[in-house]
């Protein structure tokens, strides 16, 4: 019913900058909530920003003033620009998208494939 298709990760220096993608398509009647979560080799996903349908975002300490978060609402895709980016910010990020499917009532959560972020020198 919905697809979420992530671009953008990739290999950076301490210091660098990324922006990820994610896009999703299918039978899509609203999307509330779109984030982005992390997760570092041994360690647990962790959400790392979020933005709501009226644009009210949140952002873990660690990111902050370094990530920004923005969303599309007319391509349903979301961003994730990331600056400053240091070598404790190296994992797979995940897209979340919490929406309504057209013909549903209730949202439900979906998931992107993930994309890896490397940042090494």
């Amino acid at each position: 019913q919905v697809q979420l298709v992530e671009s953008g990760g990739g290999l950076v220096q301490p210091g660098g900058s990324l922006r990820l993608s994610c896009a999703a398509s299918g039978r899509i009647f609203r999307i509330n909530v779109m984030g982005w979560y992390r997760q570092a080799p041994g360690k647990e996903r962790e959400l790392a920003a979020e933005i709501t349908s009226d644009g009210k975002t949140n952002y873990v300490d660690s990111v902050k003033g370094r990530f920004t978060i923005s969303r599309d609402n007319a391509e349903n895709t979301v961003y994730l620009q990331m600056n400053s980016l240091k070598p404790e910010d190296t994992a797979v990020y995940y897209c979340k998208l919490r929406l309504v499917v057209t013909g549903s009532l209730l949202p439900r959560d979906y998931w992107g494939q993930g994309t890896q972020v490397t940042v090494s020198s």
